[in-house]
């Protein structure tokens, strides 16, 4: 089959060309505004390169007219903000369209894109790979072996450093990257409801543009969560070898999946092309908790809520204005 892919100049963008190899198919067509796209050539060396959309556009749609060489799946590493302008374009050009977190912004934005793919006919899949990782899966295993009645006490805590280049990028700009949140927590979110249930209480403790912290009740679990791209976050057993560490504890017994990352998103392409890909309604949930948490004001945590390391920022709670917020 063949794929075109938005965003090839971005940091996510080696995955999926990666994946699309690994699984057999070709890469046809790629548009970045930016001309640094050399990994190309690593994935093939017969793949269309655009810098301009209006042109990456019209070649989609010559193709389209061309037996066998039509685009079969649209693929989307463009920046948050113009995620649900660029799955539109896909799926009125007759694409299945695969998408990087998060999918758009906003419940509502879902419901449009419902909308679209009933009206097209063609589905939309979020790029989610952290289901795949077997830690969760140990996890998630547990809980379902126990069914205990009690909720189980979890502490989630996720620090990957980003250097001075992640606010001088959109990613730093919360207009177009929703935040914080949105850019690097939306995943563990998801995991959490995949292994405890519906969320049924939400606190927010802390929210800046580098870091935030709150609480999360769900069915089966009271959730202490930290998530930051701060360095001087990380531990100082981590600092001087990695610059992420991401840890769960469930009930005092930690599980360790800061590794197995790597191969996530060709295993992810391959549940997609056999059907079992995850669609809107899949990260429905997620999203909400985001955007839920994206319209909290902090507030001081009650007892029980705080994560432990929310001491190691300013007791006073931040993310009152509209660029902390990450709205």
């Amino acid at each position: 089959m063949n794929f075109a892919l938005i965003g090839a100049a971005g940091y996510i963008a080696p995955r999926h060309m990666q994946a699309i190899k690994e699984t057999g198919h070709a890469l046809v067509a790629a548009y970045d505004i930016n001309d640094s796209v050399g990994i190309i050539d690593s994935i093939s060396t017969d793949c269309a390169f655009f810098t301009e959309f209006e042109n990456f556009m019209e070649h989609a749609w010559r193709l389209r007219r061309q037996q066998n060489r039509a685009i079969d799946y649209w693929v989307v590493c463009s920046p948050n903000h113009l995620h649900s302008a660029h799955i539109t374009a896909g799926l009125y050009l007759g694409c299945d369209v695969i998408c990087e977190k998060p999918l758009v912004s906003t419940p509502a934005q879902l419901d449009e894109l419902r909308g679209i793919e009933a009206e097209t006919g063609r589905r939309v899949y979020s790029i989610m790979q952290l289901r795949h990782h077997p830690a969760i899966h140990e996890l998630r295993d547990k809980i379902l072996t126990e069914c205990r009645e009690e909720r189980y006490d979890v502490e989630l805590t996720y620090i990957t450093a980003r250097g001075p280049w992640y606010q001088a990028s959109w990613k730093g700009d919360p207009r177009k990257s929703f935040g914080v949140m949105a850019e690097i927590g939306i995943h563990f979110f998801d995991m959490l409801h995949l292994i405890f249930g519906d969320l049924q209480h939400h606190s927010l403790h802390y929210h800046d543009e580098r870091k935030a912290a709150g609480f999360l009740e769900y069915e089966k679990a009271r959730v202490r969560w930290f998530l930051s791209i701060d360095a001087e976050d990380l531990p100082a057993h981590v600092r001087d070898r990695h610059a992420t560490y991401r840890s769960i504890v469930c009930d005092e017994e930690a599980f360790d999946f800061s590794n197995g990352y790597t191969d996530l998103h060709t295993v992810s392409y391959r549940e997609i092309l056999a059907g079992r890909g995850f669609g809107i309604e899949d990260v429905r949930h997620c999203l909400e908790t985001v955007h839920r948490l994206g319209l909290a004001t902090p507030q001081a945590p009650r007892d029980g809520e705080a994560h432990p390391w929310l001491e190691r920022v300013d007791a006073t709670p931040a993310g009152n204005d509209d660029k902390a917020s990450g709205r």
